[in-house]
Protein backbone atom coordinates (compact mmCIF):
# COMPACT_ATOMS: atom_id res chain seq x y z
CA UNK A 1 0.00 0.00 0.00
CA UNK A 2 1.13 3.38 -0.91
CA UNK A 3 0.86 6.45 1.40
CA UNK A 4 -1.96 7.95 -0.60
CA UNK A 5 -3.62 4.97 -0.30
CA UNK A 6 -7.45 4.31 0.53
CA UNK A 7 -7.69 4.51 4.59
CA UNK A 8 -7.13 0.71 5.66
CA UNK A 9 -8.97 -1.39 8.08
CA UNK A 10 -8.10 -1.50 11.56
CA UNK A 11 -5.14 -4.05 13.06
CA UNK A 12 -5.09 -7.32 13.47
CA UNK A 13 -5.05 -7.93 16.80
CA UNK A 14 -1.40 -9.06 18.98
CA UNK A 15 -0.87 -11.23 21.38
CA UNK A 16 0.40 -10.28 24.96
CA UNK A 17 -0.50 -6.87 26.83
CA UNK A 18 -2.16 -3.91 25.00
CA UNK A 19 1.03 -1.39 24.13
CA UNK A 20 -1.78 0.87 22.77
CA UNK A 21 -4.99 2.13 23.77
CA UNK A 22 -4.72 5.42 22.43
CA UNK A 23 -7.32 8.34 24.03
CA UNK A 24 -5.60 11.43 22.65
CA UNK A 25 -3.91 12.25 19.25
CA UNK A 26 -2.43 15.33 19.59
CA UNK A 27 -1.88 16.43 15.60
CA UNK A 28 -0.31 19.25 13.74
CA UNK A 29 -3.47 20.46 11.52
CA UNK A 30 -1.53 19.65 8.15
CA UNK A 31 -0.09 16.34 9.13
CA UNK A 32 -4.14 15.50 10.36
CA UNK A 33 -5.30 16.07 7.11
CA UNK A 34 -3.07 13.96 5.09
CA UNK A 35 -4.05 10.50 3.96
CA UNK A 36 -1.46 8.80 6.05
CA UNK A 37 -3.16 11.19 9.37
CA UNK A 38 -6.51 10.04 8.23
CA UNK A 39 -5.29 6.45 8.11
CA UNK A 40 -4.31 6.59 11.68
CA UNK A 41 -6.94 8.46 12.41
CA UNK A 42 -9.37 5.56 11.48
CA UNK A 43 -7.76 3.13 13.93
CA UNK A 44 -7.92 5.00 16.68
CA UNK A 45 -11.58 6.59 16.06
CA UNK A 46 -12.32 7.55 19.85
CA UNK A 47 -9.35 9.41 20.36
CA UNK A 48 -9.87 12.88 21.12
CA UNK A 49 -8.37 15.19 18.74
CA UNK A 50 -5.93 17.83 20.26
CA UNK A 51 -4.98 20.36 17.78
CA UNK A 52 -0.79 21.45 18.41
CA UNK A 53 0.81 23.81 16.18
CA UNK A 54 4.22 21.58 16.46
CA UNK A 55 4.78 17.92 17.21
CA UNK A 56 8.47 19.19 19.14
CA UNK A 57 6.16 21.28 21.50
CA UNK A 58 3.61 19.87 23.47
CA UNK A 59 4.42 21.34 27.42
CA UNK A 60 1.67 18.68 28.74
CA UNK A 61 4.04 15.74 27.13
CA UNK A 62 7.33 17.00 26.33
CA UNK A 63 9.34 18.17 29.34
CA UNK A 64 6.80 17.78 31.52
CA UNK A 65 8.42 16.58 34.52
CA UNK A 66 4.66 15.48 36.29
CA UNK A 67 4.71 12.88 33.34
CA UNK A 68 7.29 10.77 35.44
CA UNK A 69 3.87 9.21 37.49
CA UNK A 70 2.57 8.68 34.15
CA UNK A 71 5.46 7.00 32.15
CA UNK A 72 3.88 4.07 30.96
CA UNK A 73 0.24 5.77 30.45
CA UNK A 74 1.39 8.60 28.32
CA UNK A 75 3.09 5.80 26.21
CA UNK A 76 -0.22 3.75 26.11
CA UNK A 77 -2.71 6.70 25.73
CA UNK A 78 -1.20 9.22 23.68
CA UNK A 79 0.05 9.68 20.15
CA UNK A 80 1.09 12.12 18.07
CA UNK A 81 0.77 13.41 14.05
CA UNK A 82 3.12 15.97 12.49
CA UNK A 83 5.23 16.67 9.42
CA UNK A 84 8.32 15.45 9.16
CA UNK A 85 9.81 18.99 7.98
CA UNK A 86 13.95 18.16 7.40
CA UNK A 87 14.96 15.70 5.71
CA UNK A 88 18.32 13.93 5.49
CA UNK A 89 20.57 10.91 5.55
CA UNK A 90 23.29 10.82 7.95
CA UNK A 91 26.54 8.57 7.70
CA UNK A 92 26.84 5.98 10.59
CA UNK A 93 29.46 3.25 9.20
CA UNK A 94 28.25 1.18 11.99
CA UNK A 95 25.19 -0.69 11.94
CA UNK A 96 24.27 0.63 8.37
CA UNK A 97 25.46 3.38 6.35
CA UNK A 98 22.76 5.86 6.59
CA UNK A 99 20.12 6.87 8.64
CA UNK A 100 17.31 7.53 6.76
CA UNK A 101 15.35 10.43 7.79
CA UNK A 102 12.84 9.19 10.48
CA UNK A 103 9.23 8.45 10.21
CA UNK A 104 8.54 8.49 13.61
CA UNK A 105 9.54 9.43 16.56
CA UNK A 106 9.56 7.74 20.42
CA UNK A 107 7.89 4.45 21.53
CA UNK A 108 5.39 2.57 23.38
CA UNK A 109 7.50 0.57 24.97
CA UNK A 110 9.30 1.39 28.01
CA UNK A 111 12.64 -0.02 27.71
CA UNK A 112 14.78 1.64 30.58
CA UNK A 113 18.08 2.63 28.82
CA UNK A 114 16.44 4.09 26.19
CA UNK A 115 17.69 7.48 24.92
CA UNK A 116 15.01 8.48 22.79
CA UNK A 117 13.24 9.92 25.80
CA UNK A 118 16.69 12.22 26.18
CA UNK A 119 15.13 14.39 22.95
CA UNK A 120 11.60 15.26 23.99
CA UNK A 121 11.56 14.80 27.53
CA UNK A 122 9.59 12.21 29.58
CA UNK A 123 7.65 9.36 28.71
CA UNK A 124 7.93 10.65 24.69
CA UNK A 125 4.91 8.84 23.04
CA UNK A 126 4.77 7.63 19.50
CA UNK A 127 4.93 10.68 16.93
CA UNK A 128 3.80 9.12 13.47
CA UNK A 129 5.23 11.69 10.22
CA UNK A 130 2.49 11.49 8.02
CA UNK A 131 4.23 13.19 4.89
CA UNK A 132 5.86 9.34 4.43
CA UNK A 133 5.19 10.02 0.37
CA UNK A 134 8.11 12.79 0.51
CA UNK A 135 10.33 10.54 2.82
CA UNK A 136 10.28 7.74 0.37
CA UNK A 137 10.92 10.11 -2.29
CA UNK A 138 13.62 11.65 -0.68
CA UNK A 139 15.15 8.43 -0.35
CA UNK A 140 14.80 7.34 -3.82
CA UNK A 141 16.89 9.74 -4.69
CA UNK A 142 19.72 9.14 -2.48
CA UNK A 143 19.85 5.75 -3.01
CA UNK A 144 19.96 6.41 -6.59
CA UNK A 145 22.55 9.09 -5.87
CA UNK A 146 25.11 6.27 -4.24
CA UNK A 147 24.81 4.27 -7.36
CA UNK A 148 26.45 0.46 -6.79
CA UNK A 149 28.39 -0.66 -3.49
CA UNK A 150 31.55 -1.56 -5.05
CA UNK A 151 33.75 -1.59 -1.76
CA UNK A 152 32.02 -3.66 0.78
CA UNK A 153 32.17 -2.75 4.28
CA UNK A 154 30.78 -4.07 7.74
CA UNK A 155 27.46 -2.51 7.42
CA UNK A 156 27.26 -4.84 3.78
CA UNK A 157 29.42 -6.63 1.55
CA UNK A 158 26.87 -5.35 -1.34
CA UNK A 159 23.93 -3.20 -0.31
CA UNK A 160 23.81 0.54 1.06
CA UNK A 161 22.26 -0.26 4.10
CA UNK A 162 19.44 2.30 5.36
CA UNK A 163 18.67 2.31 9.31
CA UNK A 164 15.23 3.68 9.55
CA UNK A 165 14.56 3.16 13.30
CA UNK A 166 16.91 4.98 15.21
CA UNK A 167 14.37 6.72 16.91
CA UNK A 168 11.38 4.72 17.14
CA UNK A 169 10.86 0.48 16.87
CA UNK A 170 9.33 0.10 13.55
CA UNK A 171 7.73 -3.37 14.27
CA UNK A 172 5.25 -0.79 16.92
CA UNK A 173 5.39 1.46 14.03
CA UNK A 174 3.42 -1.25 11.68
CA UNK A 175 0.80 -1.35 14.47
CA UNK A 176 0.47 2.64 14.17
CA UNK A 177 0.38 3.68 9.96
CA UNK A 178 1.57 1.53 6.94
CA UNK A 179 4.75 4.00 7.37
CA UNK A 180 6.92 0.46 7.49
CA UNK A 181 4.88 -1.17 4.90
CA UNK A 182 5.43 1.43 2.32
CA UNK A 183 9.34 1.55 3.42
CA UNK A 184 9.75 -2.20 3.16
CA UNK A 185 8.06 -2.16 -0.05
CA UNK A 186 10.17 1.36 -1.72
CA UNK A 187 13.50 -1.20 -0.69
CA UNK A 188 12.08 -3.92 -2.67
CA UNK A 189 12.66 -2.14 -5.42
CA UNK A 190 16.25 -0.95 -4.84
CA UNK A 191 18.93 -3.47 -5.91
CA UNK A 192 21.43 -0.99 -4.38
CA UNK A 193 20.07 -0.85 -0.97
CA UNK A 194 18.48 -2.63 1.56
CA UNK A 195 16.44 -1.43 4.72
CA UNK A 196 17.38 -2.17 8.46
CA UNK A 197 15.75 -1.39 11.92
CA UNK A 198 16.44 -2.93 15.10
CA UNK A 199 13.37 -4.40 17.19
CA UNK A 200 12.11 -5.89 20.63
CA UNK A 201 8.86 -6.13 19.53
CA UNK A 202 7.76 -9.40 17.17
CA UNK A 203 5.20 -8.12 15.02
CA UNK A 204 3.85 -10.94 13.04
CA UNK A 205 1.83 -8.56 10.87
CA UNK A 206 5.45 -8.02 8.96
CA UNK A 207 5.63 -11.60 7.88
CA UNK A 208 2.90 -11.14 4.88
CA UNK A 209 4.96 -7.91 3.26
CA UNK A 210 7.37 -9.78 1.07
CA UNK A 211 10.45 -7.94 2.17
CA UNK A 212 12.59 -10.02 -0.75
CA UNK A 213 15.31 -9.60 1.31
CA UNK A 214 15.87 -6.25 1.26
CA UNK A 215 15.16 -5.67 4.56
CA UNK A 216 17.48 -6.72 7.39
CA UNK A 217 15.36 -7.15 10.81
CA UNK A 218 17.64 -6.80 13.84
CA UNK A 219 16.40 -8.48 16.93
CA UNK A 220 17.98 -7.30 20.03
CA UNK A 221 18.60 -9.81 22.70
CA UNK A 222 19.80 -9.68 25.76
CA UNK A 223 19.81 -12.43 28.78
CA UNK A 224 16.51 -12.68 30.69
CA UNK A 225 16.99 -11.75 34.06
CA UNK A 226 18.38 -8.59 32.41
CA UNK A 227 15.11 -8.34 29.87
CA UNK A 228 12.78 -8.87 32.43
CA UNK A 229 14.22 -5.57 34.55
CA UNK A 230 15.18 -3.13 32.14
CA UNK A 231 13.17 -4.27 29.16
CA UNK A 232 9.45 -3.23 29.63
CA UNK A 233 6.27 -4.06 27.36
CA UNK A 234 8.31 -5.86 25.16
CA UNK A 235 8.29 -9.06 23.68
CA UNK A 236 9.89 -11.62 25.97
CA UNK A 237 13.27 -12.96 24.88
CA UNK A 238 12.39 -16.25 23.76
CA UNK A 239 9.30 -15.50 21.76
CA UNK A 240 12.18 -12.98 19.68
CA UNK A 241 13.98 -16.36 19.15
CA UNK A 242 11.00 -18.35 18.68
CA UNK A 243 10.38 -15.86 15.36
CA UNK A 244 13.72 -16.15 14.25
CA UNK A 245 13.43 -18.33 11.55
CA UNK A 246 9.79 -17.65 10.66
CA UNK A 247 11.00 -14.31 9.89
CA UNK A 248 14.08 -15.50 7.79
CA UNK A 249 11.20 -17.79 5.67
CA UNK A 250 9.27 -14.72 5.00
CA UNK A 251 12.22 -13.14 2.89
CA UNK A 252 13.84 -10.96 5.51
CA UNK A 253 17.43 -11.05 6.05
CA UNK A 254 17.46 -11.67 10.12
CA UNK A 255 20.39 -10.53 12.45
CA UNK A 256 20.73 -10.24 16.33
CA UNK A 257 21.54 -6.82 17.84
CA UNK A 258 23.09 -8.17 21.40
CA UNK A 259 21.84 -4.25 23.02
CA UNK A 260 23.12 -3.25 25.55
CA UNK A 261 25.33 -5.40 27.14
CA UNK A 262 25.28 -4.63 30.56
CA UNK A 263 28.27 -5.43 32.49
CA UNK A 264 27.24 -6.78 36.45
CA UNK A 265 28.05 -9.96 38.86
CA UNK A 266 27.14 -13.53 36.79
CA UNK A 267 26.86 -11.40 33.36
CA UNK A 268 29.07 -13.89 31.44
CA UNK A 269 27.49 -16.80 32.24
CA UNK A 270 23.51 -15.39 31.73
CA UNK A 271 25.22 -14.54 28.02
CA UNK A 272 26.17 -17.81 27.53
CA UNK A 273 22.96 -19.20 28.45
CA UNK A 274 21.05 -16.42 26.03
CA UNK A 275 24.06 -17.78 23.50
CA UNK A 276 22.71 -21.17 24.18
CA UNK A 277 19.09 -20.37 23.29
CA UNK A 278 19.99 -18.47 20.04
CA UNK A 279 21.70 -21.64 18.91
CA UNK A 280 19.64 -24.13 20.23
CA UNK A 281 16.27 -22.27 18.90
CA UNK A 282 17.09 -20.77 15.26
CA UNK A 283 18.04 -23.49 12.07
CA UNK A 284 20.07 -23.75 9.10
CA UNK A 285 18.51 -21.15 7.22
CA UNK A 286 19.23 -18.02 9.64
CA UNK A 287 22.64 -19.35 10.85
CA UNK A 288 23.84 -19.06 6.93
CA UNK A 289 23.18 -15.15 6.90
CA UNK A 290 23.06 -14.70 10.72
CA UNK A 291 25.53 -11.96 12.11
CA UNK A 292 25.61 -9.96 15.40
CA UNK A 293 26.17 -6.53 16.77
CA UNK A 294 27.34 -5.57 20.24
CA UNK A 295 26.45 -2.45 21.75
CA UNK A 296 27.78 -1.80 25.18
CA UNK A 297 25.57 -0.15 27.72
CA UNK A 298 24.90 3.76 27.06
CA UNK A 299 23.53 6.14 29.94
CA UNK A 300 22.89 9.31 30.75
CA UNK A 301 22.58 11.11 33.79
CA UNK A 302 19.34 13.02 33.15
CA UNK A 303 17.60 9.54 32.41
CA UNK A 304 18.86 8.61 35.14
CA UNK A 305 17.06 10.78 37.25
CA UNK A 306 14.03 10.28 35.30
CA UNK A 307 14.18 6.66 35.80
CA UNK A 308 14.61 7.12 39.69
CA UNK A 309 10.94 8.57 39.50
CA UNK A 310 9.36 5.43 38.01
CA UNK A 311 11.47 2.53 37.36
CA UNK A 312 14.69 3.12 40.45
CA UNK A 313 15.36 -0.75 40.51
CA UNK A 314 16.70 -0.31 37.19
CA UNK A 315 18.70 2.08 37.80
CA UNK A 316 20.76 -0.90 40.43
CA UNK A 317 22.00 -2.13 36.80
CA UNK A 318 22.37 1.08 34.71
CA UNK A 319 23.82 3.49 37.07
CA UNK A 320 27.41 2.09 38.32
CA UNK A 321 29.81 5.35 38.97
CA UNK A 322 32.85 3.43 39.86
CA UNK A 323 32.69 2.00 36.21
CA UNK A 324 31.81 4.74 33.99
CA UNK A 325 32.99 7.50 32.90
CA UNK A 326 31.34 10.93 30.57
CA UNK A 327 31.83 10.84 27.18
CA UNK A 328 30.27 13.47 24.65
CA UNK A 329 27.81 11.50 21.89
CA UNK A 330 28.04 12.19 18.18
CA UNK A 331 25.21 14.81 18.66
CA UNK A 332 26.84 16.72 21.25
CA UNK A 333 25.47 15.23 24.17
CA UNK A 334 27.10 14.45 27.74
CA UNK A 335 26.43 10.34 28.07
CA UNK A 336 27.74 8.16 30.11
CA UNK A 337 29.72 4.92 29.52
CA UNK A 338 31.83 2.30 30.77
CA UNK A 339 35.52 3.07 31.22
CA UNK A 340 37.71 2.07 28.65
CA UNK A 341 39.30 -0.82 30.34
CA UNK A 342 35.83 -2.28 31.21
CA UNK A 343 34.55 -1.80 27.98
CA UNK A 344 37.45 -3.69 26.08
CA UNK A 345 37.27 -6.26 28.86
CA UNK A 346 33.46 -6.90 28.24
CA UNK A 347 33.63 -6.50 24.83
CA UNK A 348 36.42 -9.25 24.42
CA UNK A 349 34.57 -11.94 27.03
CA UNK A 350 31.39 -11.62 24.95
CA UNK A 351 33.18 -12.37 21.75
CA UNK A 352 34.70 -14.94 23.32
CA UNK A 353 31.61 -16.77 24.45
CA UNK A 354 30.42 -16.08 20.97
CA UNK A 355 33.33 -17.83 19.20
CA UNK A 356 32.85 -20.71 21.78
CA UNK A 357 29.14 -21.27 22.03
CA UNK A 358 27.70 -19.87 18.21
CA UNK A 359 30.56 -20.10 16.46
CA UNK A 360 28.58 -19.65 13.23
CA UNK A 361 27.82 -16.15 14.32
CA UNK A 362 30.05 -13.24 12.79
CA UNK A 363 30.07 -10.17 14.88
CA UNK A 364 29.92 -7.39 12.42
CA UNK A 365 31.28 -4.28 14.86
CA UNK A 366 31.03 -4.24 18.75
CA UNK A 367 30.51 -1.03 20.25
Amino acid sequence: MTASAAVSGPVRPTPGPRLLDIRRLWAEPDALASPRGQQVRARFPDAEIIPVASHWQIDRLHGNAGNIDRWIRVKTEDLVLGVKKSLTARENGRSADWIAPSTSNGCAMACAYCYVPRRKGYANPITVFTNIDKIIGYLGRHVRRQGPKTVPNQCDPHAWVYDLGENSDCSIDALVSDNVADLITAFRDWPTAKASFATKYVNRDLLDMDPRWRTRIRFSLMPEADSRLLDLRTTPIRQRIAAIDDFVAAGYEVHVNFSPVVVRPGWEEDWGELLELLSDGTGPAFKAQAAAEIIMLTHNEQLHEVNLGWHPKAEDLLWQPAVQQAKRSGSGMWNVRYRNNVKAAGVATLTGLIAERTPWLTVRYAF
